[in-house]
């Protein structure tokens, strides 16, 4: 692939936390957290996929991201849409709006078209797919495993007795619907706290998290959230409320495929 001078982001290692706000503000879904030796950084996953616009700077809290000009892959609109399909297809929407929005900008950068299929599309591409039924011959009801209320993050009080010396799963709200499992592994004999880290305000949720790790002594944090990019934002969001209530919990991460198995 012939190599250009063009604009693209930087990341500061330097300034970086690994917090995941700036994967949910990249409309191609270029970025990614991995573990480096100086702990979670960001990353762009490869420089194709990085249109060179910035979507993300104004999400980074401590300005890690820039802008620079470098000889680097020509952006590929047509690789990058095929990346949002298969890890982001909820993300698709607004990747088409963006590139439409700044389609000069884009001109001398930007030589694929956007695919055919999808140029007036209104929403996010859905996925559907088809699984073999498993039966036992019988049908029985069962019982929800809750035993608290309320489970939305924003909503639980952080004094809340069912917290207290407890095995808190803090739990992305996607999961629930993706995981037929859901109650019987993770919600019996547990107080749950659900969220999404992409729609809703992530300082706020550090907040309340580090709140409730403060007065209830937790034994442990199960986090669980969907293999979409920008559902890693919920670990970093209970790192952060860690390190905020100044306390040692020990972690454990779960991720669900969009086809509902644990990876």
């Amino acid at each position: 692939m012939t190599m250009v001078k063009r604009k693209i982001i930087k990341i500061d290692d330097e300034l970086c936390t690994g917090c995941g706000s700036c994967i949910p503000a990249c409309p191609e879904q270029a970025l990614e957290i991995v573990d480096t030796p100086k702990g979670k950084k960001a990353r762009i996953i490869k420089d194709l996929y990085c249109d060179g616009l910035g979507a993300c700077l104004g999400d980074c809290p401590i300005g890690a991201l820039t802008i620079v000009e470098k000889e680097t892959d020509p952006y590929d609109d047509d690789a990058t849409i095929e990346r949002i399909k298969e890890v982001a297809p909820e993300m698709l929407a607004t990747h088409i709006k963006h590139m439409e929005e700044h389609t000069t900008e884009l001109a001398e950068q930007h030589t694929h078209e956007i695919h055919p299929e999808i140029h007036t599309c209104t929403s996010s591409r859905v996925l559907d797919w088809t699984n073999e039924e498993t039966s036992t011959g019988t049908t029985a009801r069962i019982d929800s495993q809750l035993r608290q209320w309320p489970v939305q993050l924003h909503l639980v009080p952080p004094n809340a007795p069912y917290f207290q010396n407890a095995d808190l799963v803090i739990v992305a709200d996607c999961v629930p619907f993706s995981y037929a499992n859901f109650h019987h592994d993770f919600i019996k004999g547990h107080p749950i706290a659900v969220g999404c880290p992409k729609l809703d305000d992530a300082k706020a949720y550090v907040e309340k998290i580090a709140q409730i790790i403060s007065v209830s002594n937790l034994k442990s944090i199960q986090v669980v959230h969907m293999e979409v990019p920008c559902c890693f934002g919920l670990v970093q969001i209970v790192h952060q409320a860690l390190k905020k209530a100044g306390k040692s919990v020990p972690i454990k991460e779960i991720t669900i495929s969009i086809k509902g198995q644990k990876k």
